[in-house]
């Protein structure tokens, strides 16, 4: 087994989630806002899955040692550089659920939940307390309880399996067209923060973070079978979670607009 079979073998999950209903749910700026709203917990926890890389694949205490593979270290710096400390559009270091959170306040989304879900995690110190104490969708919920309980329990080939696979880099691409049609109809609203946003994944992604995480994948499996079958359950459970994270954000969409009607 290597990525290409896993490739294949999650293709119809991949195909459920680039043919989904939401994308044609999204037609007002309304619609817009209610889908930052959802989708930005998807950002914020991806940054949690590399920092769990970080942490089980380099040494993060001291005193320093030369943990693993230098290539597999190598890889996962790269990635956390740019994800961490990437430039913003204003030409600023920030994150990338940073540069998120500013494109949606650019918009008019609401980033007051996802900030007071953030402060609780800190005072709970217990991110599943957190989760479930929450008012996200429940299918929200399920998201971001398979993605911590993949870093909990995971093994890193599984949590780099959640990491490469379970983010579907095709996306960005729908996206970025999507937001280009909006700023033509809605050109009093500023999406240029948001449209960056999601050109930069498209550039990281497919010239340097994509190459990277399949390689560091490569690496960690090797020749371990049970390893490769674990990546591709992991894989799977990741994109069908991703999935449900699309229906909760469709649900929230049709609600809004009845509740306004």
């Amino acid at each position: 087994m290597n990525t290409d079979t896993i490739n294949k073998s999650i293709q119809p999950q991949k195909d459920l989630l680039l043919t989904h209903s939401l994308y044609g749910k999204v037609k007002t700026i309304d619609d817009l806002k209610c889908f930052l709203e959802g989708h930005v917990y998807a950002v914020w926890d991806f940054m949690s899955l590399l920092k769990a890389l970080q942490s089980k694949l380099t040494c993060t205490t001291t005193p320093w040692l030369p943990v693993g593979n230098p290539d597999i270290r190598y890889l996962i710096n790269e990635i956390v550089l740019a994800e961490e400390t990437d430039i913003s559009a204003d030409g600023k270091r920030l994150s990338h659920y940073e540069m998120y959170v500013d494109a949606m306040k650019d918009c008019g989304a609401n980033t007051t939940d996802v900030k007071a879900f953030l402060e609780d995690v800190v005072a709970t110190q217990n991110i599943f307390v957190s989760i479930k104490q929450s008012h996200l969708h429940d299918k929200i919920k399920d998201f971001l309880n398979f993605t911590f309980m993949t870093i909990d329990q995971g093994q890193p080939h599984q949590i780099a399996a959640a990491f490469t696979f379970g983010r579907e880099d095709l996306i960005p691409s729908m996206f970025t067209e999507i937001l280009k049609n909006f700023q033509k109809n809605f050109p009093e609203t500023n999406l240029d923060k948001l449209i960056y946003y999601f050109e930069r994944h498209i550039e990281l992604d497919a010239d340097e973070h994509g190459p990277m995480a399949m390689q560091m994948i490569n690496e960690l499996c090797g020749d371990d079978e049970q390893k490769w079958r674990e990546v591709e359950e992991t894989s799977k459970q990741a994109l069908e979670k991703r999935i449900g994270l699309w229906n909760a954000i469709e649900e929230n969409i049709l609600h809004h607009d009845m509740a306004s009607i």
